[in-house]
């Protein structure tokens, strides 16, 4: 019933995989020809069910780079526990080897030395290898696979084409149902019209409209695999229209709803289920919250916070699997079903390694085809990098720095702000920064660049209330993603304290003088989330400036200090 041995046995095997060669091409190869495609799917299997999971992909389709976050930080009673661990601390709670390419795969340590030696993740054609291997394994009428959306946005195709070009792709994949968040930034009309052709249910109990109170979408759905019934209940991400524009899905009202999650079950095991899952794009401390006080989910695919644990998360019966972002894993959950309880399972977290997976034929025609009326614009190059630049991670990034000069000097600001989205691929030592590059960290639908004036107390009010949106000691009021960014401003933040007093030290790093409450600063930002909002897209904003730069070298990331814990 327990994972941790064959995880052990598998980083074991992959951690055998060294580049005594040294880096570059002849590294990667050598690395490469020993790092297989069998390796990566071996699996025992077990029971009568397998799950499948996929999320977070932000209409990736091919292979990437992306650093998992040097920290991670838990408050309240998950301080300290998964995933609120990184880095080297991470690596020891799982046993993974340094430079093995699981601890690649999963932490930030020597990023861009092993991205030069294990290359890029994900990649949709790679994903659909790895589905149809399991489908093949264990027989489509064991298999569900589920996808706990942010899906079809976040890609300058996506943007492009609506997101048809990455709806048409996971089609090919043939998810069994899926759930939504970055998905509704579409516009609801355009969210419904893609959902009326697509060829699976598309689920969410939580979203209602403000008139009636009437379910928006179907709430779950039943499927039999393997003989037993297994009811899949869907779960958006319930603080859309606070995290995202709200005059987008005017309608629709979201929230948590844990009460109507346990009818959901209560309903779904009295029309004879065996097997309950939740789909949940909840982020991973609300469903963790969620396991331990609604009754009979036996499994929570959970998203939106891009967790990816090598190990299931077990909360009483419940168990919780956490998939990462930008399509670097597919989950495998094999589960023994006896009468209406889990008697056993297996889990493996599969990690997308893209020069080792054979891409599958038909995904890759696909997806060139969809990216051919643009890789003129996504080739284009404006840049070069010296250093890693990422974004992912509770405070600002190097990627993130990029950004914020380009506001600062661009829009001509004192002060810049940039989203902690977790989205956006990252760059290694010597990389061309090219146009897809910079889409990737900021192809969004309400993209323009503002620039207006704030007094220095509004810059604080701002930072608190982000900071308590994140840091909540009570997941129910967190609302995920990671601190907004600053260009031209530092301060200290305490992720520990309390409510309006977790900010100090505002400093404006210009004259090196504290923000004062009571003047007027020049501030300009993306990612507004009023409507009307004018201002160039910060693609363009972003370009104009890595163009005239030539050349990044990342700086120490020194201007907000963190205190506390």
């Amino acid at each position: 019933m327990i994972s941790r041995r064959e995880f052990l046995q598998a980083a074991g095997a992959l951690a055998s995989i060294t580049a005594a060669s040294g880096f570059g091409s002849f590294g990667e190869a050598l690395a490469q020809q020993r790092l297989t495609e069998a390796d990566l799917l071996r699996f025992e299997p077990t029971g009568n069910v397998t799950l499948i999971h996929v999320a977070d992909i932000h209409a990736q389709l091919v292979p990437v780079y992306f650093r998992e976050p040097s920290i991670n930080l838990g408050v309240g009673e998950v301080k300290g526990l998964v995933p609120h661990i990184s880095g080297k601390e991470f690596l020891a709670h799982y046993n993974v080897p340094a430079g093995s390419p699981m601890a690649y795969a999963l932490s930030s340590e020597d990023f861009g030395t092993l991205a030069k030696t294990y290359g890029r993740m994900g990649g949709l054609d790679r994903v659909a290898t790895v589905i149809k291997a399991i489908r093949a394994e264990r027989g489509e009428n064991r298999c569900l696979l589920l996808d706990c959306g942010d899906t079809w946005t976040n890609s300058w195709t996506s943007l492009q084409t609506k997101a048809q070009d990455i709806v048409d792709c996971m089609n090919l994949l043939k998810p069994d149902a899926m759930t939504g968040h970055w998905e509704f930034t579409l516009g609801a009309e355009r969210v419904e019209e893609i959902i009326k052709t697509l060829p699976f249910p598309f689920l969410a109990q939580n979203i209602r409209d403000n008139e009636f109170e009437e379910k928006v979408f179907e709430p779950r759905q039943m499927f039999e695999r393997g003989g037993v019934k297994v009811a899949v209940i869907g779960q958006a991400y319930p603080y859309t229209p606070i995290a995202n524009p709200r005059w987008m899905m005017p309608k629709w009202v979201f929230g948590i709803r844990e009460d109507e999650v346990q009818k959901q079950v209560d309903e779904a095991r009295a029309d004879g289920a065996q097997l309950v899952v939740l789909m949940s794009h909840n982020g991973f401390d609300i469903d963790r919250k969620m396991a331990s006080r609604v009754r009979g989910i036996d499994v929570i695919l959970t998203a939106h916070t891009h967790d990816a644990l090598p190990e299931v998360v077990q909360v009483g019966k419940t168990l919780l699997v956490a998939t990462g972002a930008c399509g670097k894993f597919v989950s495998r959950l094999d589960l023994d079903v006896q009468g209406k309880e889990v008697k056993g399972f297996r889990y493996r977290l599969i990690p997308i390694f893209s020069d080792a997976i054979t891409p599958d034929a038909e995904m890759a025609a696909m997806i060139k085809t969809h990216r051919a009326p643009y890789e003129k614009d996504l080739s284009r190059v404006l840049a070069k990098t010296e250093g890693v630049l990422y974004r992912r991670g509770n405070f600002q990034g190097s990627l993130d720095d990029v950004f914020t000069d380009a506001i600062l000097e661009v829009r001509d600001a004192e002060i810049a702000l940039s989203p902690g989205v977790r989205w956006g691929t990252s760059l290694i030592p010597g990389q061309d920064i090219t146009f897809e590059d910079v889409t990737n960290a900021s192809a969004m639908s309400y993209a323009n660049c503002y620039r207006t004036t704030m007094k220095g107390s509004m810059l604080k009010t701002i930072l608190e209330d982000i900071c308590d949106n994140i840091f909540n000691p009570d997941p129910y009021y967190q609302g995920g993603g990671d601190m907004v960014r600053t260009g031209g401003m530092g301060f200290t933040v305490n992720p520990f304290g309390t409510a309006g007093n977790r900010i100090s030290n505002l400093t404006f790093l210009k004259t090196g003088q504290a923000i004062e409450a009571s003047r007027d600063y020049t501030v300009a930002g993306w990612a507004s989330i009023n409507q009307d909002t004018q201002g160039p897209p910060i693609w363009d904003v972003v370009s104009q400036f890595l163009t005239a730069r030539k050349v990044v070298t990342p700086r120490p990331l020194d201007a907000v200090k963190v205190i506390g814990g």
